[in-house]
């Protein structure tokens, strides 16, 4: 739509790689992005929804109203008797800024089908078959929809992206003015990622942010310039946050975590920062008790550090992931399996120096463990899938990308799990069809990803269609999907989503 005071045309609110874009609006909403969750929600978050024919007693017994076009936001615009803008896509109404929202006194129509749009006992039923992206545009159509999508219900497991251009507006004279969160806080979000930010910016958006000071529970910087002040201000001044991330932050040292590290963090995500090494893991081990999930991605990080872990953390630490820790070994294995033996969550993932050795040790002392990430592991050979399967029988998912080692030897091992339900072969460039044969006997897996494997061919992907109970399976740059083979899927695993 075009913009009153400048006449340009406004960019319509497209989704990219799960993010969604809010555009501005005059009550405080800012612009922003929301994410969501899994990656698997995100590749689906800002698809069309599929909105039942029969949403309600009402609407069913209503063959004058178009109840199979309420599939989009622009057919339930028009219900509510707003006019669409020629040429507007899925995600790109939008009401011009400053302009006026209808009153449902004022929608064309008869007065049942103005109480029908705006009736918000259908209204909460109806909009929860839309996306993020879909409903932060919905919002903008009357302030009857506003006032039902602002409800807290609708965002749940949603967070806001800010960067720091969009923190403030600029005005006529040049200077920043903080820009308005209350349309954040209606909405009771209770966590927000945080890009490019400053200490100052921190302080003024817990300074404008109602519910900073206790309601926030989850927060995240990244690419940010916080230095060991802002840490401690901000971890001081928030006493809700139990949820941590710091990624790409190189301005704090490991004397800032020493000072601000609270006992009330539960969950502590670390990755990308230059000062952070044994030092770090220290302080978190000290200072953090009741930690249940540790990220780490460091690239510093030795075995000295994964053996500072106290008993407390080993009673109630379940998840732990060191991503591109290159400087552990089976030394410090031995360390985290006798100091963390309650976990049930461990990414090895990037861990170069780790062997099938690392991982006997793992299979034999963890044995709650439900997923494990070996990716990018080119040590890891069939010998490990072995004593994977013989001890880790809780296992449900099972990460290999580019464990250019692991042969059909090692499938034939796995086909023995029960409980594997997912399991990621990305890249293991020596696979082959007859390695596939051992997976067919696999009744429980429902996911499978086989991308960039280069020697499976169309005749030994095809007998994948015995796992009837597949949910997903990938085969992303894998030479042997033909669009013959996809056809096939599509007739003998109808319920299986295959992404080519």
């Amino acid at each position: 739509m075009s913009n009153p005071r400048n006449g340009d045309t406004k960019p319509p609110c497209l989704p990219r790689n799960g993010l969604v874009k809010i555009p501005t609006q005059p009550n405080g909403l800012g612009s922003a992005s929301i994410t969501k969750g899994t990656p698997a929600v995100k590749n689906r978050l800002c698809q069309p929804s599929s909105v039942p024919a029969i949403l309600s007693p009402a609407l069913a017994h209503r063959s004058d109203l178009p109840i199979p076009s309420l599939a989009s936001p622009l057919s339930l615009a028009a219900l509510a008797g707003v006019s669409s803008p020629p040429g507007a896509s899925l995600v790109g109404l939008n009401t011009s800024e400053g302009s006026e929202q209808p009153s449902p006194e004022r929608l064309p129509g008869s007065p049942s089908e103005r109480h029908l749009a705006v009736d918000e006992k259908i209204l909460n039923r109806l909009f929860w078959y839309f996306s993020a992206c879909e409903k932060c545009v919905l919002a903008q159509v009357c302030k009857a929809w506003r006032r039902v999508l602002y409800q807290p219900k609708f965002w749940v497991g949603l967070t806001p992206v800010l960067h720091t251009k969009e923190l403030y507006n600029i005005l006529p004279g040049g200077e920043k003015e903080f820009v308005s969160l209350q349309g954040f806080a209606v909405r009771g979000f209770d966590g927000f990622c945080l890009v490019g930010v400053s200490d100052l910016d921190i302080c003024e958006f817990i300074d404008n942010y109602p519910l900073s000071k206790k309601g926030v529970k989850s927060m995240s910087l990244k690419r940010s310039t916080i230095t060991d002040a802002g840490l401690e201000v901000m971890l001081e001044q928030m006493q809700g946050v139990v949820r941590l991330e710091l990624s790409g932050c190189n301005d704090f040292t490991e004397a800032g975590l020493w000072s601000s590290l609270n006992a009330r963090i539960t969950a502590l995500s670390v990755s990308d920062c230059i000062n952070v090494a044994d030092d770090a893991i220290a302080a978190i081990s000290q200072l953090l008790p009741n930690l249940t999930e540790l990220n780490l991605q460091a690239y510093h990080v030795t075995d000295t550090a994964l053996a500072y872990f106290t008993a407390k953390q080993g009673y109630t630490t379940h998840t732990l992931r060191l991503n591109s820790c290159w400087e552990i070994t089976n030394h410090g294995v031995v360390n985290m399996v006798h100091s963390l033996p309650n976990l049930s969550i461990l990414s090895l993932s990037g861990c170069s120096k780790v062997t099938d050795d690392g991982v006997e040790l793992v299979a034999e002392n963890l044995r709650k463990l439900r997923s494990l990430d070996l990716s990018w592991c080119p040590r890891i050979t069939d010998m490990a899938l072995e004593y994977i399967a013989c001890d880790l029988h809780k296992l449900e998912e099972l990460v290999l990308d580019r464990c250019v080692r692991i042969t059909d030897t090692g499938l034939s091992y796995l086909s023995t799990m029960s409980s594997l339900r997912s399991l990621y072969l990305r890249w293991c460039c020596q696979v082959q069809d007859f390695g596939l044969k051992h997976l067919l006997s696999m009744g429980s897996l429902r996911l499978l990803s086989l991308a960039g494997c280069p020697l499976l061919t169309t005749t030994g992907l095809s007998g994948l269609v015995q796992l009837q109970e597949l949910e997903e399976l990938e085969l992303t740059n894998c030479p042997g999907a033909t669009p013959e083979l996809f056809k096939y899927f599509s007739q003998h695993l109808p319920c299986c989503m295959v992404i080519e």
